[in-house]
């Protein structure tokens, strides 16, 4: 306003009102003269006021009337001109506002003469809207007369004033009530006392009232009273009045002035008995009315409804119900009702279309919706409002299907082409919905059964524009074009939807920030607030639980009637948009469902997206099955009577895949089309998104996307991603190139959907895995009983869930597995296989994954990951055992390190394999043990170890594959070495584990239970070990119990000395005597039969073709085995307390092999025999040179001494060196008469087995067995080593036993068929054993027998050496001959050199006879050397051309020697004539010359030996010759010694003889050395005349008479080799 009381302005208004005055009073100067002078003193009236008055505008309205006066006079005129003039100046006066009240009226009044006169009815209109607009000044009466005033102007017949004065209606009534809401903006503050406002006795009780809203109400309520064809009350002067235009009026006011009508109680008042009751009556016709009923049947005629008055009433309604729901429930419930009969079928189609979009007005206002629900759905008794309108909606879309609409009937009828019963080919062909042709394009339309609806885009989306009720200018009911209603009402639903769900996502997002900051909040540090805090809260949950309540009674209410309206349209939609709006919808209700944990209404609308997703009758049977089998629940729509309308089977899609059912008995194939494949989609959009709230709906989407997928022939990869497969059965899957496209992104979506399962929280994520696990089974139910290509989807997502939430693995470990477990054990190879690929990846995954905290210290989750690759175990099927142990492979491979305490677990895999599951397996799993062993033994705990012994241990039991047994021994080799390279260090973890668990048997105060208990837990290990080898040396094959004989032996061998001391007494009794037991219980127990062939075509050597000789090999080896160990732990075995009995106890086993009717055992036993019988000294010889040479170990021990697997012995300088110390001590540790006892125990041992073995058979059986030659050689090899610890205590009667048992040795028989090599020409077998025994019995019984023979005199008792050369004889005379048949082959060349030094050491003894010997005996003695040397002459110089030179020569030299007689110095003169041992020199000399005169020369060699026997004798005969012509010299008359006599007589006869022989010899036998030898004696024996003893001098002469032969004329010199 300050522009017009601006001092400018001021002065403009009085220049221009006064030019406005003078203009007048020209006008009117002739014809209205009192005008003219009423305008003259008007000027000088503003004149003055403007000269008086600071104030000029105060002081104009204040005298306005008079100001005014001139105008009005000239209005009254009715002079056109003038009234025009005089107007312009009221206006300009009003416009600043100079008009005082009074004034105000007489203008109006005067404006009302004009109307009534119909003057300036437009200038009229303007004065009156500038009046009420530019000031407040008018009221009651004055403001009534205006308004109707208007009123009447719009009842002209003059249109542009009908509409101007009908605008001017409006705006006025939109002024009274303005005045009312800037009142009230005034008073704001003012607190006043409400009066009490007397009941409904006076309907124009408004005293209470401010002017403005009393005028206001005044005017409110005669529209009413005019609507309603009733008089007003105010509004004096009406004349005429329109429903319609009262209508507008009321919608206008009500619409854009609520809060007058809500703060003030007389308004609400009008609104509750006036408006509310005349809206329903002004319905009644429509309500009535029925389309199509025939008029003369009712009694009274129905009035039809009018579209305008229908039309706007309902946007009243729409008005009431927006704005004063809240004051109007029962009203507008009411209302609700009738929108909702509106829809009714038998209703007009515009009543339909309008109410629809006035429903559609309430369907964009959630918080509306909800209070409806509030206030009806959830009263008790009332009215389900909001229910009936959404069910409403949905009957309204069914019946716009089912019942064509009228007058537009035509389209239908192309329709019809396509419904056919053509099925999919018309469909195909004809796409187009409309059938006109080529070039048209495709409406999007809803299309069911025949009826085609197109779909026009009506709206916005979220904004409810409507087109008919805005129609206010229409009197005839439009005609709604095809396809309207239903777009409207596919909105309605549509907003409905997304409004509701908005809001309660919204709201229920704000509740639970709200709940965090809550409970964030509560922590506070004071008490009060705390208190203050938990107030707040418990209000929060209130408020929460009332919300809560009222979401789920809306969703309640409201998703029966939305999910059939949308399954049908969804099944009617031909559109892709429309589709994607109806799968939306769809979804968001089921994301909300899920949110509020409503499980029927959620599985209801996912139901319907998975039906939507599959062919039509096939999604039936499916989801109809899935509901059945899968849980008892049915997905029905619960207690609803809502018609729901089954898919109709014709469909205008394109078809774009075709695929096999997933069934058991796949009828055909199944097409899938485009719509099918959105639903797809869809769905996977929801699994995608709303995972968290799916719960058991899982079950349902998973069920359906398994079968989509299985149709369109995805197929599971790495991983369990889903890829295009290749069509499996045939080519009986079709992708047109559109899918074809999408394949590969459902296929990522799929996997997505389950990589986004890591944000799903636990319970989610459980109901995920329980539904996969359900499919799963389903699945194998469906696969068993064929060998059909199975459904794995449910496996693949297993693992690829399982895959994405390592993080949390623990929660869902055990129901996944457990599963995929299951999985395994079926019978369908394809099913297993994947379970099993299932299992061993997650397996894999879990153990590399990066766990927090990490594995390494959280043992119990990784023992949870390992346990399932355990239970595997129990599974049959091989094929799954090796994905299984191919795991254990790339486990051990990658995780091998890191394992820990899943070794016992990863272990247990390998132990697991038994021998009937197949070779391939056992080779797997044989080779993880082989990775174990060679790589991972430090790496794992050593508690582990006894474990890794075991499972190599039941490897090498394996009997499928030798090579797996053998090296499995090989292992335990590697392990033994291993234990004892680390031994330190894995006793000192053992102790330290046994500690504890020792603290904890005894805190459960149980006793600790493990094997070999007592036994420190490193010697546990290295006996489980022993004994593991055990088990294996009684393997039933002969390869595996010789490899681990070996082994065994090897190793107690080489690491035996790490044990503790009492540890052995196990070793003893529990592996090696036990082990012994097994072995001759099996041996003795034996098959004979012959086994033909070693499996293939290997071919058995005859001395193994036998169970039993198999058996015999074993026992040799293990016998000998624990020989060795008795004799070179001989140290640590001896102080054991019991070895005694233990030495009994292998004697036992020792004596019993020995008589066991197998030659190569009863050998081997002896040798064995041997072997503990040189125990006392397992040192070199050069320690101790007083021993006898030791018996060389025969050749089978000295193989065996060499480890089974070519290592060298560890160690062995230590036992060494305590052997050693032990020999070195000087008093023996070992107890003397204990260590007799066990000579003695061996004594008779052996006797026993002598004596058994010899004893000749008593009767004549044919199958008598005979020991072996080598067998009896081997007894009686043995004696002397046992000999010589014996033979203190030796007596006649143990003499008399050996004896025995040498003659039966000797005497037994050579049968061919106890030869255990039987070759072609056995007459040289039959010699070669033969030879051997004598050999070896002359070998070791002259070795034997030299001792007493060397000692003679020296002997204990005299007997024994009488007996030993008896013995020798005895043995040579038979042995010999054979000795000398096979010289040449070189196996007797140790004998003859011990022969000769035998010979020698007796014949010439060392040892003194006794003094006491008398001359008879010595002559009995003498009679025994003598004796010797005829065997000599007799056996031994005869076939010298047999027998080795250097042998020979030996004899040679002792016999030269015999013959010589040296005087010894202690013979008296009286003995020497005895003592001369003068037979004995005659023998030898004899010998010697008989053997000179060997003439026939038959081989050089011969000659050889005649030459020496020649050269031995003249140098003998020269020696005799000299000494006896020294003796003769020095004796001088006393005559020689009859010896002596005896041999020069001797010497010269043997001279003659030997000259004659010469003689007779042809020449060039005889060598000229000979002869120079003979032709030198003749001087000495010239010498020799002077004898005085006539015997001697008659030789002499027989000796010199041959050597004329020798004189001949010397011969002359030789030139030139010419004489």
């Amino acid at each position: 306003m300050s522009g017009t009381s601006s001092p400018e302005a001021v002065k403009k208004l009085l220049e221009n009102t006064q030019g406005d005055l003078r203009g007048l009073s020209l006008e009117c100067r002739k014809k209205f003269p009192p005008v003219k002078e009423a305008a003259e003193s008007g000027i000088i009236k503003v004149k003055t006021i403007a000269a008086r008055n600071t104030d000029i505008l105060a002081a104009l309205k204040e005298n306005s009337s008079e100001v005014v006066q001139p105008f009005l006079m000239g209005c009254g005129t009715k002079e056109p001109k003038i009234t025009q003039l005089c107007l312009a100046a009221i206006q300009r006066l009003m416009s600043h506002e100079v008009v005082s009240e009074a004034a105000a009226g007489n203008i109006i009044n005067m404006l009302w003469q004009l109307m009534e006169n119909s003057l300036e009815e437009l200038k009229l209109l303007q004065t009156v809207l500038v009046l009420l607009t530019t000031n407040t000044v008018v009221h009651d009466e004055a403001l009534s007369k205006a308004i109707v005033l208007c009123f009447r102007l719009h009842f002209t017949k003059d249109n542009i004033t009908n509409n101007t004065a009908a605008a001017t209606v409006r705006q006025v009534v939109t002024v009274v009530f303005e005045r009312v809401v800037s009142e009230d903006e005034r008073y704001k503050d003012v607190i006043e006392q409400p009066v009490p406002v007397p009941g409904n006795s006076n309907r124009r009780s408004v005293s209470t009232l401010k002017p403005c809203a009393k005028d206001a109400y005044m005017l409110f309520q005669d529209l009413c009273q005019l609507v309603n064809a009733d008089a007003p009350y105010w509004l004096v002067g009406m004349t005429e009045m329109t429903r319609t235009f009262g209508l507008e009026l009321l919608e206008s006011v009500l619409n854009d002035f609520p809060q007058v009508f809500l703060q003030h109680q007389e308004f609400s008042f009008l609104l509750k008995e006036r408006v509310c009751p005349l809206v329903i009556k002004l319905f009644s016709p429509n309500i009535k009315f029925r389309q199509g009923s025939s008029t003369s049947s009712s009694p009274a005629p129905v009035e039809k409804p009018y579209f305008p008055i229908c039309m706007r009433l309902l946007r009243v309604v729409s008005v009431l119900i927006k704005q004063f729901y809240s004051l109007l429930v029962t009203e507008c419930e009411i209302f609700l009702s009738l929108l909702v009969k509106f829809l009714d079928a038998d209703k007009p189609q515009w009543l339909r279309a309008v109410a629809v979009e006035s429903i559609h007005r309430l369907c964009v206002q959630p918080q509306l919706l909800r209070s409806f629900c509030q206030s009806y759905d959830m009263k008790q008794h009332s009215t389900k409002v909001f229910r009936d309108i959404v069910n409403a909606l949905g009957s309204f879309i069914q019946s716009l299907f089912l019942v064509p609409s009228t007058g537009n009937t035509s389209t239908t009828v192309n329709q019809t082409g396509s419904n056919t019963s053509g099925g999919t080919a018309s469909a195909q062909t004809n796409p187009g919905m409309l059938g006109m042709g080529g070039g048209v394009t495709v409406l999007p339309a809803f299309e069911y059964r025949g009826t085609w609806i197109p779909i026009l885009t009506v709206t916005v989306q979220g904004s409810a524009k409507a087109t008919y009720l805005e129609m206010l200018d229409k009197v005839e009911p439009p005609t709604i074009p095809e396809g309207y209603a239903m777009s409207v009402a596919f909105h309605c639903l549509l907003d409905l939807v997304r409004g509701i769900t908005t809001m309660i996502e919204g709201e229920l997002g704000q509740a639970e920030t709200d709940n965090q900051t809550m409970t964030e909040g509560t922590s506070s540090p004071t008490q009060s607030s705390e208190q203050q805090d938990s107030q707040s809260v418990s209000d929060q949950t209130d408020k929460e639980l009332v919300n809560r309540a009222v979401w789920e009674e809306m969703v309640n209410a409201c998703w029966c009637g939305l999910l059939a309206a949308l399954s049908l349209l969804l099944d009617a939609s031909t559109d892709e948009a429309a589709t994607e709006n109806i799968l939306k919808a769809e979804l968001t209700m089921a994301a909300l469902c899920g949110k509020l944990g409503l499980v029927t209404s959620r599985d209801a609308f996912i139901t319907a997206i998975c039906k939507g997703s599959l062919p039509p009758h096939y999604a039936l049977t499916v989801l109809n099955s899935t509901t059945t089998t899968l849980s008892s629940k049915s997905y029905s729509i619960q207690g609803q009577n809502v018609q729901m309308i089954s898919p109709s089977s014709e469909s205008h899609q394109q078809v774009v895949a075709v695929g096999q059912p997933l069934a058991l008995q796949p009828q055909g194939t199944v097409m899938l089309t485009s719509k099918n494949i959105q639903c797809m989609r869809t769905l996977l959009n929801l699994a995608h998104c709303h995972g968290a709230v799916l719960g058991t709906s899982w079950q349902l989407v998973l069920a359906t996307l398994q079968h989509l997928v299985w149709i369109l022939g995805l197929k599971p990869g790495i991983g369990g991603a889903l890829k295009p497969g290749r069509a499996v059965e045939g080519p009986s899957t079709v992708l047109t190139t559109a899918v074809m496209t999408d394949l590969p992104v459902i296929s990522n979506i799929l996997s997505r959907l389950f990589e986004s399962s890591q944000f799903l929280d636990d319970v989610s994520l459980h109901h995920l895995i329980n539904a996969l696990c359900s499919l799963s089974l389903e699945a194998m139910e469906m696969a068993y009983g064929n060998n059909k290509e199975p459904s794995l989807f449910a496996v693949a997502k297993l693992l690829e869930t399982g895959l994405v939430n390592m993080h949390r693995i623990e929660i869902l470990w055990r129901p996944l597995t457990g599963h995929l477990l299951e999985v395994c054990q079926h019978p369908n190879s394809r099913m297993r296989e994947w379970g099993a690929e299932a299992l061993t990846s997650l397996i894999k995954a879990g153990l590399t994954f990066n766990h927090d905290p990490p594995l390494s210290q959280n043992q119990r989750l990784q023992l949870l990951l390992l346990n399932p690759l355990k239970e595997l175990s129990n599974i049959i099927h091989p094929d799954i055992r090796l994905k299984q142990l191919e795991c254990v492979l790339q486990i051990l491979q990658s995780q091998g390190d890191s394992l820990g305490p899943g070794w016992p677990l990863v272990l247990g895999v390998m132990g697991a394999i038994r021998s009937d599951q197949g070779e391939s397996l056992i080779r797997t799993a044989f080779q993880c043990l082989q990775l174990v062993v060679t790589d991972f033994l430090p790496t794992m705990p050593c508690t582990c170890l006894q474990i890794v012994v075991e499972v190599a241990g039941s490897f090498g039991l394996h009997n499928q594959e030798l090579n797996i047994s053998l090296t499995s021994i090989g292992l335990l080799w590697n392990i033994s070495d291993y234990f004892f390279q680390r031994g330190e260090t894995i006793e000192k973890e053992l102790n330290k584990e046994e500690a504890l668990l020792q603290k904890q048997a005894e805190e459960k105060g149980v006793l600790l239970n493990r094997p070999f208990h007592p036994a420190p837990p490193f010697d546990c290990l290295w006996l489980c070990l022993y004994a593991k080898l055990g088990e294996l040396c009684v393997d039933p094959r002969p390869a595996v119990r010789k490899s681990a004989g070996q082994t065994l032996f090897s190793t107690i061998g080489a690491h035996g000395t790490l044990l503790q001391h009492s540890t052995w007494h196990t070793v003893i009794w529990k592996v090696l005597f036990h082990l012994l037991d097994r072995v001759r219980e099996s041996s003795t127990t034996a098959d004979k039969e012959k086994i033909e062939s070693g499996g293939g075509n290997i071919l058995i050597h005859h001395s193994r073709d036998t169970a039993e000789k198999q058996w015999a090999e074993t026992w040799v080896l293990t016998l000998a085995g624990v020989a060795r160990i008795f004799n070179t732990r001989r140290y640590l075995l001896q102080p054991l307390g019991d070895f005694s009995k233990a030495w009994d106890v292998l004697l036992d086993h020792i004596q019993s092999a020995a008589l066991s009717k197998n030659s190569e055992v009863s050998l081997a036993a002896l040798k064995s025999f041997q072997e503990i019988l040189q125990i006392v000294s397992p040192v070199r010889d050069s320690e101790k040179p007083d021993t006898p040479p030791a018996i060389s170990v025969p050749a089978l021990l000295g193989a065996m001494t060499a480890t089974g697997l070519g290592r060298s012995f560890m160690r062995t300088d230590s036992i060494g060196e305590r052997i050693g110390r032990y020999n070195e001590s000087e008093p023996p540790v070992i107890d003397e008469i204990e260590d007799l006892n066990l000579w003695w125990a061996a004594w008779n041992t052996w006797y026993r087995i002598g004596s058994e073995s010899t004893k000749p058979p008593i009767t004549c059986e044919k199958l008598t067995f005979i020991p072996s030659q080598p067998f009896l050689t081997a007894l009686i090899q043995i004696f002397p080593a046992l000999y010589q610890h014996i033979r203190t205590g030796f007596s006649m009667d143990d003499l008399q036993k050996l004896g025995v048992i040498l003659h039966g040795a000797v005497s037994v028989p050579i049968s061919s068929d106890a030869s255990p090599f039987i070759l072609p020409s056995y007459t040289e077998a039959v010699l070669t054993s033969l030879q051997e025994a004598v050999l070896t019995a002359l070998d070791v019984l002259q070795k034997t027998l030299r001792i007493p023979l060397s000692l003679k005199y020296a002997c204990p008792s005299e007997s024994t050496w009488k007996l030993a050369v008896s013995s020798l004889l005895k043995v040579l005379s038979i042995g010999l001959p054979v000795a000398r048949q096979h010289a040449s082959s070189g196996k007797f060349d140790s004998m003859w050199p011990e022969l000769a030094n035998t010979f020698e050491d007796f014949l010439f003894t060392k040892s003194i006879p006794p003094d006491n010997l008398s001359i008879q005996e010595f002559q009995r003695n003498e009679s025994i050397d003598v004796e010797v040397v005829q065997l000599i002459s007799t056996e031994i110089l005869p076939y010298a051309n047999f027998i080795p030179k250097e042998f020979v020569g030996q004899i040679m030299t002792m016999l030269n020697k015999g013959s010589i007689h040296s005087q010894s110095s202690s013979f008296t003169e009286a003995e020497i004539d005895i003592r001369m041992r003068e037979e004995f020199s005659k023998m030898c000399f004899e010998t010697l010359l008989q053997f000179s005169f060997s003439n026939k020369v038959t081989t050089p060699q011969e000659g050889y030996i005649s030459r020496m026997a020649l050269s031995v004798l003249l140098k003998r005969s020269q020696d005799v010759l000299y000494r006896y012509i020294e003796d003769e010299r020095l004796s001088g008359k006393c005559p020689l010694p009859r010896q002596q006599v005896t041999e020069i007589i001797f010497v010269l006869k043997a001279v003659s003889t030997l000259i004659d022989s010469l003689k007779k010899t042809q020449p060039e036998n005889v060598d000229a050395n000979t002869w120079a030898q003979v032709i030198a004696l003749y001087p000495t024996l010239v010498e020799c005349i002077t004898c005085s003893s006539s015997e001697v001098c008659s030789a002499l002469k027989e000796a010199l008479v041959p050597f004329k032969d020798f004189m001949h004329p010397p011969a002359p010199k030789v030139q030139n080799g010419e004489s």
